[in-house]
């Protein structure tokens, strides 16, 4: 599906790219392919999908493997297979890469008009197994993505005296059948850095897959993803404490919704 010769070339200094190590391949899949994930999308208001819908973000999941058609089934299998591995391996430089065949933060993610995802950082360690999570792939799925809808993923800076998110240094249009691999463990604070602002039955689709790895001594056990108040919010206590409990595993889940 993916030929790994056509990969290497956009992974040259992975490793020293700043502000962490990222990579953006445009036409990931094959065009009918990513025609047809892009079709499989269920609408958004349709009852599958699990809404979160707060200060901090605005959006639409789901990591069924029982809901998924097709096309998208078969794309995630592959994606966690050993020889798609394989090649994340060689083209990351990262030595062990591992499935999360539970898909944990990953499969569709949607954000309609007025979606939104504050900078943060990703959960650290698995909830449920003993990896660390490591490579993230995100590609976008919506055709004929205008720069005008919005919709940016921004990769900031990591500022160490207020360990948050510091300069805003890419902004990264979720162009049709665009891929994006990160690193995620380099303090590498990621969201919208835009808005969505489409037109009504236009959203933001995305697919995303993440890699694991052995843990170092040293790692960070966050279980949940922290989150950082965007300029207007850092006064503003309920959106501290949201962002509290938000990274707290045994409480997260009660601000999905609020």
């Amino acid at each position: 599906m993916i030929d790994k010769n056509n990969l290497i070339p956009h992974f040259e200094n992975f490793a020293d790219k700043k502000p962490f190590s990222y990579a953006v391949v445009d036409n990931f899949f094959p065009a009918d392919l990513a025609d047809q994930l892009s079709a499989e999308f269920p609408d958004f208001n349709d009852p599958k999908w699990h809404e979160y819908k707060n200060q901090i973000e605005i959006k639409k999941v789901s990591n069924n493997w029982n809901i998924f058609p097709k096309a998208t089934y078969e794309t995630l299998t592959y994606l966690n297979s050993a020889p798609f591995l394989d090649m994340m391996m060689a083209v990351t430089g990262v030595p062990t890469l591992l499935p999360d065949n539970g898909l944990n933060g990953g499969g569709w993610h949607i954000h309609a008009n007025g979606g939104k995802l504050n900078p943060h950082l990703d959960y650290s360690m698995h909830p449920k197994l003993p990896y660390q999570r490591k490579i993230n792939i995100i590609i976008y799925l919506q055709p004929n993505w205008q720069p005008s809808w919005g919709g940016h993923l921004g990769l900031y800076e990591h500022d160490a005296d207020t360990k948050g998110p510091g300069k805003l240094v890419h902004e990264i249009e979720p162009m049709f059948n665009r891929a994006i691999f990160f690193d995620t463990t380099q303090n590498s604070w990621h969201g919208l850095c835009r808005e969505v602002s489409t037109p009504d039955g236009i959203c933001r689709k995305s697919m995303a897959v993440y890699y694991l790895t052995t843990p170092p001594k040293d790692v960070d056990q966050r279980g949940k993803a922290l989150f950082a108040p965007t300029d207007d919010q850092k006064s503003d206590q309920d959106v501290l404490d949201l962002i509290k409990k938000r990274s707290d595993i045994n409480q997260a889940s009660s601000v999905y919704n609020q």
